[in-house]
């Protein structure tokens, strides 16, 4: 169509011309639905959690919330030094926050406890402030070179003092091996060991990711292996679908499983209820936090457990057992080689040489022959 008769249609049409500099109030509206579908259920509910304490906060702090102006550089330092514990001459730990207001944000139940939060805490909130600002297209507080320096300072002077981030206990071999030991009680039992087997021997997988899957994502290939199937994920938003093998005794767990509880459709693992009855709905991300925290504890493991510890588990064994890297990577679709590094090399370097240098003293050879059991 030529520029002349666009020019005549523009006659037929009642509308008013949109201005080029700014968005109309139903194009945000559908770039703001966009972003939300496109974003994990868990991610919107941090999300929301941390802009809710960021209101609070700003009402009890400042006297407004959250707006329609950006929020200067002043206040997000200010936000910082309120909630960072840093070491005082004394040799205890300070912040700035008043204590008035730090009750009234527990009573206000945006804040679990009293005192300075995690240093992982601050700084998701810090980034969901950031993402808020550039949502809004506008220059962000969180990009000011004073609060990174001020960022990277707090958590020098915090490891210094030994207040490190703390982690989630992975599971390795040993402890997965405890907890499937408790997998004896019925059909809740037999559920738990595919659960666990398919999200530590497939790959470390995400409890979103183990939540999500179907039946329909799951085929036999032979009497010893399944393959499953991921779409998309925290780290793969294309949506492509990729089949991931389970092998051993996870094959042998979900045959298990499926065979116990068939079902033509639906999610792969449900909920329970009294009398080993299985439910039609799936599982809840955070209930499978609860079953690794239970059959933990029915095991007697101490440690900081959390459904995360299936995935830095999987990692740190394959470092151990001296699985290639690569090989790894691929399983977990790990994106950055920095994050899974970590675990990776805690769990090679047990086996490493260079860990072992020293030879073991002659009372230490003594000691494993004559208690052999304690190896």
């Amino acid at each position: 169509m030529s520029v002349l008769n666009i020019t005549d249609q523009l006659s037929l049409v009642d509308e008013t011309p949109l201005n080029p500099n700014f968005l109309a109030l139903n194009a945000q509206e559908a770039a703001a639905a966009f972003i939300a579908a496109g974003t994990a259920a868990n991610t919107v509910r941090s999300y929301r959690s941390a802009l809710t304490y960021w209101s609070a906060w700003l009402q009890l702090r400042y006297g407004h919330v959250l707006g329609d102006a950006p929020l200067p550089v002043a206040v997000a330092v200010q936000f910082v030094v309120d909630h960072l514990a840093r070491p005082t001459a004394n040799g205890e730990w300070a912040h700035l926050l008043p204590a008035s207001i730090d009750a009234a944000l527990i009573t206000a139940k945006v804040k679990a406890k009293p005192g300075a939060l995690a240093y992982n805490t601050v700084s998701h909130r810090l980034a969901v402030l950031g993402k808020w600002h550039r949502l809004n297209s506008w220059d962000s507080p969180t990009e000011a070179p004073a609060l990174k320096s001020l960022l990277r300072e707090a958590r020098k002077a915090q490891s210094r003092q030994g207040l490190s981030v703390r982690k989630k206990t992975a599971i390795v071999l040993e402890p997965l091996q405890a907890l499937l030991a408790t997998c004896t009680d019925g059909l809740r039992g037999q559920r738990d060991r595919a659960l666990l087997l398919l999200a530590w021997s497939g790959g470390g997988r995400r409890r979103s990711e183990v939540v999500n899957l179907k039946i329909s994502d799951v085929r036999q290939l032979d009497t010893d292996t399944w393959l499953y199937t991921l779409g998309t994920t925290k780290t793969d938003t294309g949506g492509i679908r990729r089949e991931k093998p389970l092998r051993g005794p996870a094959a042998e767990a979900l045959t298990a499983w499926l065979e116990a509880a068939p079902a033509a459709s639906g999610p792969l693992f449900r909920r329970m209820y009294k009398g080993d009855k299985v439910g039609p709905s799936g599982l809840s991300a955070d209930q499978v936090a609860r079953i690794v925290k239970r059959r933990a504890k029915l095991a007697g493991l101490e440690g900081d457990w959390a459904a995360h510890s299936l995935r830095s588990g999987f990692v740190t064994e394959a470092g151990r057992q001296g699985v290639p890297l690569g090989e790894v990577m691929a399983m977990t679709e790990h994106r950055s080689v920095s994050t899974v590094m970590g675990y990776f090399q805690a769990g090679a370097l047990l086996n490493s040489r260079a860990s072992s240098l020293i030879p073991p003293s002659k009372a230490s050879k003594e000691s494993e022959l004559a208690n052999p059991q304690e190896c």
